[in-house]
């Protein structure tokens, strides 16, 4: 791959988006940014804005977009569960129309185009390690599917462009997330946990704390998707990418409260509807068609995680 392909980053204000225009950055690429800031936020770019290579658009992927990229990286969604069942709406029509317009784009600009899909896809899934054959679990009228039917959805039609219109498209089917620059307020269970415990604020723990997740750090995510997006044509996907280490959210939360040294406890609240008790993704795809693994321990990303929120949201 040429060092100055120009990147568009839909939803590069947000968590992984922004990391990953300052990875990109960094490999000497030139960066779009696109984001109506609903959930991501301008502190997080704010350093790359006098890079001369970073561009910021303030737009939303509903409307027709109009810029010219060699590459688009679709991660413009609300994927909090908390803020997405807030719009649900809206969240729907990011992940449909948003998918059509960026897909319209890519035919324009011939460019290689990537979804970030998500494990959601999933649902509340019965096989115990989630490969990329299992079509899933999901409720298409609950709580919690203007997200997960939305992402499908976006799959759907990026395989469709795909088979009619020969859109160089990759899916990427991301799993729990984590890192610096995760919103405080958005429910996530490593930031919430993290804020808690360094407030000696007893950690909600929802369910009775078996439920599983597996977390994978921002730094081994970009060098998925990266991997993938630098792929050969043929490789497509769906490929999940995610850390295969199956943690309990009781685990989880208790790990955080002794890496805080914190004097929290544990307060146990009902499970919310639809909320998935296994996730763990098969990643062996990844390792044979990218030759990816995670490579970080999640003691150390927890600790690099608290560190972060240590230094930016607690009162100096």
């Amino acid at each position: 791959m040429k060092t100055d392909n120009v990147f568009l980053i839909t939803g590069g204000a947000g968590f992984i988006g922004s990391h990953l225009c300052s990875y990109l950055l960094r490999k000497g690429h030139k960066v779009i940014c696109l984001d109506n800031f609903v959930s991501g936020t301008m502190d997080n770019i704010k350093p790359l804005l006098s890079n001369n290579n970073f561009q910021l658009i303030k737009q939303s992927v509903i409307e027709p977009i109009s810029c010219h990229a060699d590459i688009i990286i679709n991660l413009a969604s609300i994927a909090s569960p908390k803020f997405y069942q807030k719009y649900p709406i809206d969240t729907f029509k990011t992940n449909v129309y948003g998918a059509i317009n960026l897909l319209e784009l890519a035919n324009k600009s011939n460019a290689i185009i990537l979804q970030a899909s998500t494990s959601e896809v999933y649902g509340d899934p019965q096989p115990l390690i989630q490969n990329e054959k299992y079509w899933g679990n999901v409720n298409p009228i609950g709580i919690r599917s203007c997200y997960d039917e939305g992402k499908r959805a976006a799959e759907s039609i990026f395989m469709d462009f795909h088979r009619i219109y020969h859109t160089k498209i990759k899916i990427a089917r991301i799993f729990n997330c984590y890192g610096p620059k995760l919103r405080s307020d958005d429910g996530r269970i490593v930031s919430t946990f993290i804020l808690q415990a360094l407030k000696n604020k007893n950690l909600t723990v929802y369910g009775d704390g078996t439920q599983t997740r597996c977390l994978c750090y921002i730094d081994d995510m970009l060098e998925g998707i990266y991997k993938l997006i630098q792929s050969n044509d043929s490789i497509i996907g769906p490929i999940n990418l995610g850390n295969p280490q199956e943690q309990s959210v009781i685990q989880i939360a208790k790990l955080i409260i002794e890496l805080t040294n914190s004097k929290s406890n544990i307060e146990y609240y009902p499970l919310p509807a639809d909320d998935p008790k296994h996730r763990c993704p098969d990643i062996s795809l990844a390792q044979q068609l990218l030759n990816w693994n995670p490579t970080t321990d999640i003691i150390e990303g927890i600790k690099k995680t608290i560190a972060y929120y240590q230094n930016t949201e607690l009162p100096s």
